[in-house]
């Protein structure tokens, strides 16, 4: 039986929440209440792609030198990967896990319990728990697939809620860190280090962790090994409006990795606003022909409609988006003034 005291917690916690980091931080004691787990990965993802962005996770100190390989087996595991997950679900043979086979076992990890967190907007979020000792149990399963029906939708609105500023200045050319075969770092440009302290901020005198560039580049080599078709790009929140994109793609003779990081152009930019504000398809469409100027009679004439039914479709994009102008609308879509 699902505990429903804590769900309610749960709730509670969610309804109250303005920042996803925290909000998953307090609903991790919440579970930990219910399922016990030695260790945990708990990333916000890229809504179209699912390439993970913002990673809260507790793993052994032990792995950390292995963070590289742990991603890269990550993503080319198809047991229980998000992209394909239905409902909460454990490792029924463990040895049928490649990351499991090739890494975890050895770290006494007996069982990893995954569910996602997805509506039909995009995914938002997946999360992993670690066991060693035992295996996850049906009602334990029950209870996170409970816990992902309350808190996607939370999720997805905190995640709109960093559109609320506008965005800083845009700087002119990509950073680049370069990466081997194995996801190690071979070299960066110089303002890598900066943004990424800026997005997974280190402990004091400790070098940041490319974890996000991590995960765009096992997508991949997942890519590439047939595993997942989406493409290896996540668009990530860095501070207050200012969004970054994230890409990979082989160089050189020795198929080194190049993951590029730039300010996310204005149409990657709305693409996730559309998405984490809940707009309906029409509405996306709509939303994208306004980015490109287009007063209310050509957006009528692109899409066949009458400039009243563009109207109303404007006023429920208000309210979705808690805007009251067109101009607030775009500032915070795309990211310009």
């Amino acid at each position: 039986m699902v505990d429903a005291a804590a769900l309610e917690r749960i709730r509670r916690i969610a309804a109250a929440a303005t920042h996803s980091r925290a909000l998953r931080e307090a609903v991790l004691a919440e579970i930990g209440r219910v399922v016990a787990f030695a260790a945990y990965v708990w990333p916000l993802t890229d809504p179209e792609t699912s390439v993970a962005t913002d990673p809260l996770a507790s793993i052994p100190p032990a792995l950390m030198p292995d963070l590289p390989r742990l991603i890269r087996l990550k993503y080319l595991t198809p047991v229980n990967r998000w992209t394909g997950l239905s409902g909460a679900a454990h490792l029924e043979v463990p040895a049928e896990s490649l990351v499991w086979r090739e890494l975890l076992h050895a770290h006494a990890v007996t069982d990893v319990a995954s569910v996602v967190f997805r509506d039909r907007y995009g995914c938002w979020a997946f999360l992993d728990l670690w066991r060693c000792g035992g295996a996850f149990t049906r009602a334990e399963l029950a209870f996170l697939d409970e816990v992902a029906t309350v808190l996607t939708e939370h999720v997805r609105r905190c995640e709109a809620a960093t559109f609320a500023t506008t965005a800083t200045a845009r700087d002119p050319a990509p950073v680049v860190l370069l990466l081997d075969a194995d996801l190690r770092v071979l070299g960066q440009t110089s303002p890598t280090h900066e943004y990424l302290t800026m997005l997974l901020p280190p402990p004091a005198d400790l070098d940041p962790v490319p974890a996000v560039a991590y995960n765009v580049a096992a997508q991949l080599v997942a890519a590439e090994a047939g595993v997942d078709e989406q493409p290896p790009m996540a668009r990530i929140h860095l501070a207050g409006g200012r969004r970054l994109t994230l890409r990979a793609a082989r160089i050189g003779p020795d198929a080194q990795i190049a993951v590029t990081v730039e300010d996310s152009s204005p149409a990657e930019r709305t693409a996730v606003f559309a998405r984490a504000c809940g707009l309906a398809a029409r509405e996306a469409e709509l939303l994208q022909h306004l980015t490109t100027g287009a007063d209310t009679r050509t957006v009528a004439a692109r899409m066949f409609l009458s400039e009243n039914t563009v109207q109303d479709h404007l006023k429920s994009i208000f309210t979705k988006t808690g805007t009251r102008s067109r101009r607030v609308l775009l500032s915070r879509a795309t990211g310009t003034a």
